[in-house]
């Protein structure tokens, strides 16, 4: 996991729409993914996983009443595509993929984003927000 975004990833295309923060939200999200993508004629499977468990951290770990989550796409002139899922609740950070274990029944997903991404990490702030990103696409 990385704590800093390189800046190099300027997009050429960026998507962004607010998620009503539960479950209802996370699928809306999920289905988000696939349309833009698809409207920008890229792939879209291994970012559909990946959004599919941020949101779903999202809503059950960063939930706030009243609150939204926002989902963000941008696609780089390189390829590449950020993935970015924020929420309103700073202080819970997710923690390291592999720290569920073997018996618990949840506690994977962040596993997941870090085998479909080729990097992925966490920036805290401007207060009370929390963004979890992950890029997809350095050659893969």
């Amino acid at each position: 996991m990385n704590t800093q975004t390189p800046q190099s990833l300027t997009p050429v295309r960026q998507f962004t729409a607010l998620m009503p923060s539960s479950p209802r939200g996370a699928r809306l999200a999920r289905r988000a993914v696939v349309r833009q993508l698809t409207a920008w004629e890229r792939p879209f499977e291994r970012a559909e996983h990946v959004v599919a468990e941020l949101a779903s951290n999202a809503v059950r770990h960063g939930h706030v009443p009243g609150r939204n989550f926002r989902l963000t796409l941008r696609l780089a002139a390189s390829g590449v595509l950020r993935v970015e899922v924020s929420d309103t609740c700073a202080e819970r950070l997710p923690r390291a993929p592999g720290a569920a274990g073997p018996d618990d029944e949840s506690g994977r997903g962040l596993a997941l984003v870090a085998a479909f991404a080729d990097r992925w990490g966490t920036e805290v702030g401007p207060e009370p927000r929390k963004t979890v990103w992950a890029e997809l696409g350095h050659g893969r």
